[in-house]
């Protein structure tokens, strides 16, 4: 299946995917700042450069869109039907650095978390983020949590 736009228009779009500062990110940090929690944002002094760092509670924390980052089951994590040796080989390497990322963090005593940008996203959102609330006051030193999408589960799963 032949793209719909030139690869001129194509490579514009994707460039214009920014790193960070998307929706998903802006409703978790309003969460917690709102609940009091202070943050750095986007700290490169880490592995991986987090989303959030919560210093004072040693917690990174990376909010994940599902397509890029494959999260699985999600129907936000399609494949492009066009040049699919490149976008499985793309895919691999993105999963592939967040487990090098998070296993760096977690051996540096970090409290790791995942937020799937689909748990953000819908009607359980509030379910979500509480889960990260309570994890980020509670959770155990060198652990990393993924909160999945909110309409397949409202529990924080370990990993």
């Amino acid at each position: 299946m032949a793209d719909i736009v030139t690869p001129e228009v194509r490579s514009r779009m994707m460039a214009a995917i920014g790193r960070r500062d998307t929706k998903p990110e802006i409703a978790v940090r309003k969460a917690l700042h709102a609940a009091g929690f202070r943050f750095r944002v986007d700290v490169r002094k880490l592995p991986g450069a987090p989303d959030l760092a919560l210093s004072k509670w040693r917690t990174a924390i990376f909010v994940h869109g599902c397509f890029w980052h494959r999260h699985g089951g999600c129907p936000k994590a399609s494949v492009p039907a066009t040049r699919p040796d490149f976008w499985a080989g793309k895919f691999a390497s993105n999963v592939a650095r967040d487990q090098r990322v998070q296993a760096a963090l977690i051996e540096a005593g970090w409290k790791v978390v995942v937020i799937w940008e689909c748990s953000i996203s819908t009607s359980n959102m509030e379910a979500s983020l509480l889960s990260l609330m309570n994890f980020i006051r509670e959770g155990e030193p060198s652990t990393m949590i993924e909160i999945p999408q909110a309409a397949t589960s409202n529990t924080v799963q370990a990993t």
